[in-house]
């Protein structure tokens, strides 16, 4: 643990860090990463899902199996039956993800933040209007390399639509957060509406891509290719997703942005630099939250 500690420190410098991660050919590194977490071959996959272990503090106690063909297996692992409750209260969002909270807040003037002082707009991050979203919360879950990398509904969900944006694979840590404007907008998206019951308010769920991220994978939509295959664009859904089931998958971690209209209230464990894990409280629905709303 000495070594690597002492290799972390190196590396988390911060000019150090935005050299390495951001002034490197990111979309080519993104799909040779994509084709490399795929390779079988033992003799290239154990020393890499090694060397991933080491550097990114993997905790596997959790994991369904511990075999994997490849990395992206190791990656994209399932976890045992119970390994996240998810919490019973009717009244709660729940966490999508097993994250880091970073930037969350109150929507006004159709901005958000992605760091204090950096703000960007809720229709240029999603390509909706805000309408419906102002004096809503926002919160963002950044996905360290090492965590579990998928995700579920927050609450009993009605799917309506993905919006594909394409972009760049910026790196998403709080060090190239606080250096690059409107980051958020800049890279690899893909935006969820769904609606908390058929006839109930609009919720926001935006899977942002990052660097060496190959892919994001979405259950409900049969894409055997990756979205960013087909380019820029909507895709009707229309289904069904009960609290914490699955909803999908990034293929390496990144970061999901949560916006939620305004009858909402951030839980107690909503704070900066905490980790939460799927399941655990977001959001605290208002008594009429579940009614009839529009956004």
């Amino acid at each position: 643990m000495t070594v690597r500690n002492g290799l972390m420190r190196v590396l988390l410098q911060e000019d150090l860090n935005f050299l390495v991660t951001n002034r490197l050919p990111r979309r080519l590194l993104s799909r040779f990463m994509g084709w490399f977490s795929g390779v079988e071959q033992p003799l290239v996959s154990k020393p890499s899902i090694a060397l991933w272990r080491f550097f990114a503090d993997v905790d596997m106690s959790d994991a369904a199996n511990s075999n994997y063909r490849s990395l992206r297996d190791a990656f994209t692992r399932s976890l045992l039956p119970d390994a996240r409750p998810i919490a019973a209260d009717a009244d709660l969002l729940v966490s999508p993800c097993d994250a880091i909270v970073g930037a969350h807040g109150v929507i006004e003037d159709g901005r958000a933040y992605q760091v204090k002082g950096s703000p960007y707009t809720l229709s240029e991050l999603a390509g909706v209007d805000a309408e419906g979203f102002e004096s809503g919360r926002f919160v963002t879950l950044r996905l360290t390399a090492g965590m579990y990398h998928r995700f579920h509904a927050p609450h009993d969900l009605v799917v309506e639509s993905v919006n594909y944006i394409s972009g760049d694979t910026w790196n998403v840590n709080p060090i190239a957060l606080k250096r690059v404007e409107r980051l958020f907008c800049r890279n690899e998206r893909a935006v969820v509406r769904a609606r908390l019951s058929p006839d109930g308010p609009v919720i926001l769920i935006v899977a942002v891509a990052a660097i060496l991220v190959a892919g994001i994978r979405f259950h409900f939509l049969d894409v055997p290719a990756l979205l960013r295959g087909g380019g820029p664009r909507r895709v009707p859904v229309g289904m069904p997703v009960p609290r914490g089931a699955e909803m999908g998958w990034f293929e390496h971690g990144s970061t999901i942005i949560v916006f939620a209209p305004e009858r909402v209230d951030f839980a107690e464990t909503v704070e900066s630099g905490r980790e939460l894990r799927v399941g655990e409280p977001l959001f605290r629905l208002a008594d009429d939250a579940g009614a009839t709303g529009e956004a």
